[in-house]
């Protein structure tokens, strides 16, 4: 198994949407942050490593899994990218303020009230070196969002990258794949109401 398809947009892009419809794709496991809390022992340290700057052989970490996206893979997408250089590389995407709303209602606030943990330690070196820690300022948010999307569209392959929104469904991700359009909807997954739905606004993230 080899990682198809690497997910260089943040969350709140559509993620848990896309996540689904990979594993209908490509017939196997994407790896997305509803993963870590599971395996938290074994990879909360290998993410936070990488967040430092020491990154794991990725070939290894992530033999199991077809894709992988959203926080934390997103935040490494260009190191993963190098070590399957055959994978698709896609950039989810949505409107910046529409973006922010989302994500201040729902992973932010998640973030910011967890209780100390080394997944809240992970995750906050994570957007210290990779992101912004000013995830409670609309202003410094935006800019981090807009400046890591710009990186993509600038550094990745472009033979390799595929630029795309929970909205457009299933067509491009099939294009790009070189599959054919599943007989199915499109899943969409994980709006806000479900987000705080099934962890409450102020429910700590689960320890690792």
């Amino acid at each position: 198994m080899t990682i198809r398809v690497i997910g260089a947009g943040v969350g709140r892009t559509g993620t848990t949407s896309l996540q689904a419809a990979l594993e209908i794709l490509l017939g196997g496991r994407c790896y997305h942050m509803h993963e870590v809390f599971p395996r938290a022992a074994h990879d909360v340290p290998v993410w936070h490593q990488a967040a430092l700057g020491q990154m794991p052989d990725w070939q290894e970490f992530l033999r199991d899994w077809v894709a992988a996206i959203d926080w934390p893979a997103c935040a490494y997408w260009e190191e993963i990218a190098q070590t399957f250089p055959d994978a698709l590389i896609v950039l989810s995407h949505r409107d910046a303020e529409a973006w922010w709303k989302s994500a201040s209602n729902t992973i932010f606030p998640a973030c910011t009230q967890a209780e100390d943990s080394p997944w809240r330690r992970m995750v906050w070196d994570m957007f210290e070196h990779r992101f912004t820690k000013k995830i409670d300022n609309r202003e410094a948010a935006i800019s981090a969002y807009e400046a890591h999307n710009a990186y993509v569209r600038a550094h990745a392959p472009a033979a390799r990258l595929l630029e795309w929104q929970a909205s457009e469904g299933w067509a491009p991700l099939c294009r790009a794949l070189d599959l054919p359009v599943p007989d199915q909807p499109f899943p969409h997954a994980n709006s806000t109401a479900d987000f705080q739905e099934r962890i409450g606004k102020a429910r700590p993230a689960p320890k690792a």
